[in-house]
């Protein structure tokens, strides 16, 4: 498995976060874990991360503000060219969720929550 330079974890919820942090530091992919609230802080991160560093996104769907989807429009109008990898990790079990968050160029995979080393493997594999 690929180990990327940073990890951001995108989810309103605190102990989501935790918890998949957690989960994803064992799995040993990253030297940097960061957690982010709200989706907007995480696009201003991404603009100070060097195009060229492998990032691996974790994006939660249903957020306020600025939702999953709102994110990924933003992030392909901002970051063309970037390689970074994208998986929505949602609650909704809805087929077409799924299927319109695939439907971005820029999203590698779909898992449904709660989190687990073989879902991050099988998606990333």
């Amino acid at each position: 498995m690929e180990s990327y330079s940073s990890i951001l974890l995108i989810d309103d919820d605190p102990i989501n976060n935790l918890i998949n942090k957690r989960l994803i530091a064992k799995l040993e992919i990253g030297n940097k874990i960061e957690e982010y609230l709200e989706a907007e802080k995480a696009i201003e991160r991404i603009r100070q991360l060097e195009s060229d560093k492998s990032i691996l996104i974790f994006l939660d769907i249903n957020m306020p503000v600025m939702n999953g989807w709102d994110f990924l429009y933003q992030y392909l109008n901002q970051f063309e060219g970037r390689k970074d990898t994208i998986v929505v990790l949602s609650s909704s079990i809805d087929i077409q969720d799924k299927n319109k968050a695939l439907g971005f160029s820029c999203v590698e995979g779909f898992i449904e929550k709660p989190l687990s080393p073989e879902k991050i493997k099988n998606v990333l594999a």
